[in-house]
């Protein structure tokens, strides 16, 4: 079994260009898989049938995981098991006759256009060093905060960027998302003045330069870009935290609550399916009813 899961990654990695995070989860899914199995004297792939299936599946359970954390895994193995038998390894499919439960739709946690300004205002840099002696990386933290809001990248997004990746003329950024897909994102004139601005302090401004830097001078992880929007929400005395995501959902949100195009919105986001980009339609409701009522000619608002 170790041998046809070396295969079927090495068979994502071409065919698919899987992140290395998703490579990632889905070696540790099936490595789970596989020692299930081995508890369960399940030696050889052969012999898995429903009732395995089953069983995983209900061991997944007792481990008290979030649904969606249970559906990755089901479908992680699912996926293995598709492309067993699409190379004639299996000749049936254990998950035939399994329900496997389907993913829960949740709505996206964003913050308000009050919010990102007041998370904006309390991090201005002029304002932060005042505060905050000795701390040198006001301008880039709040560079990095501009642009995510701006450009609704995700962490991984913001932390691969290079120098050369902005286009200061045309107000655009150069991003490699998910399967290393390539696109091109507008950047706003807040987001562009503040990383000028940061750009003035770096000593190191070649194009092939990584964009931001933590205190070493090497590239910021994306652990840390978390880390580092996780303490601006404190100086803004957010009672909640704020991760990246929610910066890049407040970005959808908005967009589309001011008329931005769903299929646009698809393209900024870098979604490869509209269903996905779809959901942020769910929280811009209040949206759509404020425009039926102004313009739809029996709505009892004239």
């Amino acid at each position: 079994m170790e041998l046809l899961i070396e295969k079927f990654l090495l068979y994502l990695r071409a065919r698919f260009n899987f992140s290395k995070n998703t490579i990632k989860a889905y070696n540790f899914d099936l490595r789970e898989f596989r020692d299930f199995c081995a508890v369960n004297k399940v030696e050889k792939i052969e012999k898995a049938d429903k009732f395995l299936i089953r069983a995983f599946m209900a061991h997944l359970s007792e481990k008290k995981l979030k649904r969606n954390s249970l559906i990755r895994k089901v479908s992680a193995v699912r996926s293995f098991f598709k492309y067993l038998l699409e190379n004639d390894i299996l000749k049936n499919n254990p998950f035939e006759l399994v329900n496997v439960p389907k993913k829960e739709k949740r709505l996206p946690r964003f913050l308000t256009e009050e919010e990102i300004a007041k998370l904006t205002e309390d991090n201005e840099p002029l304002e932060v060093l005042s505060k905050n002696i000795g701390y040198k990386f006001a301008f880039r933290d709040f560079a990095l905060l501009e642009l995510i809001y701006s450009s609704g990248l995700r962490r991984s997004e913001a932390s691969w960027l290079n120098i050369g990746d902005l286009d200061f003329f045309s107000g655009f950024v150069r991003v490699l998302g998910k399967g290393s897909k390539e696109r091109t994102v507008p950047v706003g004139e807040h987001a562009l003045a503040a990383l000028k601005k940061y750009l003035e302090t770096r000593k190191e401004k070649s194009a092939a330069s990584p964009l931001f830097l933590n205190h070493r001078g090497a590239r910021l992880s994306d652990a840390a870009v978390a880390l580092i929007l996780k303490r601006m929400a404190k100086r803004a005395r957010f009672a909640r935290e704020i991760n990246p995501h929610a910066l890049r959902h407040s970005f959808a949100t908005h967009l589309l609550n001011n008329g931005c195009d769903l299929r646009a919105l698809q393209e900024m986001l870098g979604h490869k399916n509209l269903s996905t980009t779809q959901i942020y339609t769910h929280v811009s409701i209040d949206r759509l009813k404020e425009v039926y009522q102004k313009t739809h000619p029996r709505a009892g608002n004239k």
